[in-house]
């Protein structure tokens, strides 16, 4: 994919009525701090667009970004982070919820996982939710350059294993640093969205 234009179209709040699109998306789950921006800053092939935060849980937001006139990448609100009240977790779980039922355009959702770390609580939740609306996830494989080559095989088996992943789910490791899985991740959403 090559990006000609970038343009973060629609921020939708808790309270905002959600896009219709007719173009097609692809959204990123993951927990608050696992490479979500840095990712979708490579992928965008820009430094600092989608906004990076020292602050884990600061993604409140449902940010529609729009890739060529194309393609929607849409960034869904980061879980997990503690130092959020139980009641903005509800909220951002229903905020979620309602994209992934009320979008017609969604055709993929990449689940982050940052690769050092068996899966959390949170992310085999976070799983098998996207599983049961009806989406089988890709994985991502987030700070591959934090690690050992050594290590990805084994690391990869524990998502696996820890996610108990569904036969066939595709884990892709990836690298914000050194952009590698960058052209596997457009590739897969090319397929999926029909755009080559």
């Amino acid at each position: 994919m090559v990006i000609k234009n970038v343009n973060l179209e629609t921020v939708c709040g808790i309270t905002s009525k959600l896009p219709d699109n007719t173009l097609p998306e692809i959204a990123f789950a993951g927990k608050s701090n696992v490479g979500k921006s840095s990712l979708i800053n490579a992928l965008m092939n820009r430094k600092a667009y989608a906004r990076i935060s020292a602050k884990p849980g600061k993604t409140q937001t449902i940010n529609f970004y729009n890739i060529n006139e194309a393609v929607y990448l849409v960034d869904l609100p980061g879980y997990g982070y503690a130092k959020v009240s139980e009641q903005e977790k509800i909220q951002w779980g229903q905020l979620i919820e309602r994209y992934l039922h009320g979008s017609k355009q969604l055709k993929a959702v990449f689940l982050l996982i940052d690769i050092r770390h068996d899966p959390s609580a949170n992310d085999k939740m976070m799983y098998d939710w996207i599983v049961a609306q009806g989406y089988n996830p890709i994985i991502i494989a987030t700070k591959l350059d934090k690690i050992k080559r050594s290590q990805i095989q084994k690391q990869v088996k524990a998502i696996k294993e820890g996610l108990k992943l569904q036969p066939g789910t595709v884990v892709i490791p990836f690298s914000a640093e050194t952009k590698q899985g960058r052209e596997e991740i457009w590739e897969l959403a090319e397929e999926v969205c029909s755009l080559s």
